[in-house]
């Protein structure tokens, strides 16, 4: 295979596998094939969004259906851009945004999101750190970023999907390691780059967000290098920060999509924080930070947390005036506007619901500029300071009344503990010597792989390739294999043969 002229389209290991559509279209729409035929996309059919797709007993968002959306969204975002010469010239000269590659990397986006979500995402890190010793933890985006280059095998000669760099590079939503690349260590910039700050409680455990492990580095060097001396080391490309955006803008609506549709966002409490917060918005501003906090769940105290804190972390975009516009436009078309008749399952009322997902989708998407000069918090590729603005608010009424919810709380923690004991399951398991030989045949994949990647002279070198393994392992479930394995551990199963699935 020769190599192909345009450096961004080169592939990690030099496309000796090919995929439907390798030979009639270009390599970036090669790539979006073999996304989509990897079972690691098909699984995110069972793995939550926010609410477990197996335990709504509604048709709710999950990871595929979101994935979906944000790669919709982001071709389009992708198209009006490349339309205008304007735009089209600046993004040439930052490495190029082609539709393919975002549509592309959207739907790769969220392969390696765990069972349950962001909830299963923290858990699995604070055990990969904690119990197994491994100081690179979890993070979803790096876990995806692992599938499409490492543990996803296609074929004896190759590991990964054999992506080309472009579609890689935009995958990169936090093109950094957690603690060592690039050096300096974007975590040290002042303002820090979007989640590439330490946590607060423990700065030496390096960013909270990251997109690739140390195992991954060399192969997020070649994904970046055709962009080397366009965009800063730590900098999103173009293509990238389009599908950042859109992951954004997909979240932001159809989150507060499906909580209408499951009857938990009320029109009232939602109607009550924001007129709250309209009408004594002065007083609000005036009183210090300590007396908000005391103000406890008074209406209209949250969101004037919500805009204090865009102006402690987004000052570079962060205005009272369109914090406020936004307020008001997102009573308009939510409180006066979806949420003022109940969801009733009629024809007329999901009309009604995709009529203002419509609405959203087009006003945020033809809101969508190109700027030569973005701040340390911003790409390339971003919203106007009104529809910003609108984003935050929505995602904020997601926040305040789905996750803050304690039936919501009840729910997770019980997932949490079920992980735990599933790793810790796993864990004895692997360290049975009379068990060697009737390991899941994954598994024990998964812990030569991971040993090979690493040196020779790591410390506890079998060890951390045996913790390694079994977080790759428990990632790759989907919510109900998760519930079903541990069942099959806990003796709690009584059918045999069926249980053999999640092996």
């Amino acid at each position: 295979m020769e190599a192909p002229a345009d450096p961004r389209a080169r592939r990690l290991f030099g496309g000796s596998a090919r995929a439907l559509g390798d030979l009639a279209a270009g390599p970036f729409r090669a790539d979006r094939d073999r996304i989509v035929g990897s079972p690691f996309f098909a699984r995110l059919g069972g793995v939550t969004q926010v609410i477990s797709p197996g335990g709504s007993g509604l048709l709710v968002h999950n990871r595929l259906t979101h994935s979906l959306k944000v790669a919709q969204v982001a071709r389009a975002i992708a198209e009006r851009l490349t339309a205008d010469p304007a735009h089209r010239d600046l993004l040439e000269k930052l490495g190029g945004c082609d539709p393919e590659v975002v549509e592309a990397a959207a739907l790769a986006h969220d392969l390696g999101h765990p069972p349950f979500g962001h909830l299963g995402e923290r858990v699995l890190d604070r055990l990969a750190r904690q119990r197994l010793g491994l100081p690179d933890g979890f993070e979803g985006n790096a876990q995806s970023y692992r599938i499409v280059t490492s543990t996803e095998i296609r074929g004896a000669a190759t590991t990964g999907l054999d992506l080309t760099a472009a579609v890689r590079a935009a995958m990169l939503k936090y093109p950094w390691t957690r603690l060592d690349h690039p050096d300096p260590h974007p975590r040290h910039l002042d303002p820090a780059p979007r989640g590439a700050a330490a946590p607060p409680e423990d700065p030496e455990s390096g960013s909270v967000k990251f997109g690739a492990y140390r195992t991954e580095l060399d192969d997020l060097r070649q994904a970046r290098e055709p962009f080397a001396g366009r965009i800063p080391d730590w900098q999103q490309t173009p293509e990238a920060s389009v599908m950042d955006t859109a992951d954004d803008i997909a979240y932001a609506i159809h989150d507060v999509e499906d909580f209408y549709r499951v009857g938990v966002l009320q029109q009232g409490a939602v109607a009550a924080e924001l007129m709250a917060w309209q009408r004594e918005c002065g007083h609000l501003r005036s009183i210090t930070a300590s007396a908000l906090e005391g103000a406890g769940r008074r209406p209209g105290a949250a969101i004037e947390r919500l805009r204090r804190q865009l102006h402690r972390k987004d000052g570079w975009i962060a205005d009272d005036e369109a914090f406020a516009a936004a307020v008001e436009h997102v009573r308009e078309e939510l409180v006066e506007g979806l949420l003022a008749l109940p969801f009733d399952g009629s024809i007329e009322a999901e009309q009604y619901v995709a009529r203002f997902s419509a609405r959203w989708s087009t006003r945020f998407v033809d809101a969508i500029t190109v700027t030569p000069d973005p701040g340390v918090r911003s790409g390339y590729v971003l919203l106007a300071k009104a529809q910003w603005h609108e984003v935050q608010v929505l995602k904020f009424v997601h926040h305040r009344f789905v996750l803050a919810r304690p039936d919501l709380a009840l729910h997770q923690r019980g997932q949490a503990r079920l992980l735990g004991t599933l790793v810790e399951a796993l864990w004895e398991w692997l360290l049975d010597p009379d068990e060697e030989s009737r390991l899941p045949r994954r598994l024990h994949d998964l812990v030569e792989l991971a040993e090979a990647e690493l040196h020779p002279r790591t410390p506890d070198r079998i060890g951390r390739a045996r913790g390694r393994a079994i977080i790759d392992f428990v990632a790759q479930l989907t919510d109900g294999q998760a519930v079903a394995m541990l069942d099959a551990l806990s003796g709690r199963s009584g059918a045999l043969w069926t249980d053999a699935f999640v092996l």
